[in-house]
């Protein structure tokens, strides 16, 4: 065949009715693949920024930097409390706070100064700091509404500071 002969040929499908034509990739075509991929990546964006700002503020410390120049001291610390072997009861009692200490042979820690930073973890209350008394030895009480808190104990005895975190959920404790 010659190249006249499949010029007309192509001429002659182009004019018949209902003759297919082959698919052709334009413009706007590659602009609508565009628009739709950048509009999918955008909303995707959109909500995970949402989901981020609205559960955690991402805030941990005021200044990493500061932070990160005291961690080795931090974890020297956080060894000899550990070191101390001493363990905490933490319970709500109406409202009253009850934290029992006990030493490393299981013996009530009595003469202790105990505080304790309290926080509600949806924020409905005002944090606020405690400063227990002794009820007995070993065993301290503060004044506390019942209810969901995070409580940061801090007992000091025999010139040791020894420090635990516990959650009360609607006045049970751990």
């Amino acid at each position: 065949m010659t190249r006249e002969t499949l010029a007309q040929q192509s001429r002659q499908a182009e004019q018949t009715p209902g003759a297919r034509r082959g698919f052709r990739f334009t413009g706007w075509h590659m602009l609508t693949i565009l628009v739709v991929f950048f509009g999918i990546v955008i909303a995707v964006n959109v909500v995970m920024a949402r989901f981020a700002i609205s559960t955690f503020g991402g805030e941990v410390v005021e200044n990493s930097y500061v932070a990160s120049q005291h961690f080795n001291s931090w974890l020297d610390e956080a060894k000899a409390e550990r070191d101390l072997g001493w363990n905490a009861g933490i319970h709500q009692n109406g409202k009253q706070l009850e934290v029992s200490v006990i030493d490393s042979h299981g013996k009530p820690l009595g003469g202790a100064k105990v505080t304790a930073h309290v926080m509600h973890p949806l924020g409905l209350e005002a944090d606020r700091d405690l400063t227990f008394t002794e009820q007995r030895p070993g065993t301290y009480v503060a004044p506390l509404n019942p209810g969901r808190w995070q409580v940061h104990v801090d007992v000091v005895a025999d010139g040791h500071r020894w420090r635990t975190v516990s959650e009360l959920a609607g006045g049970t404790g751990s």
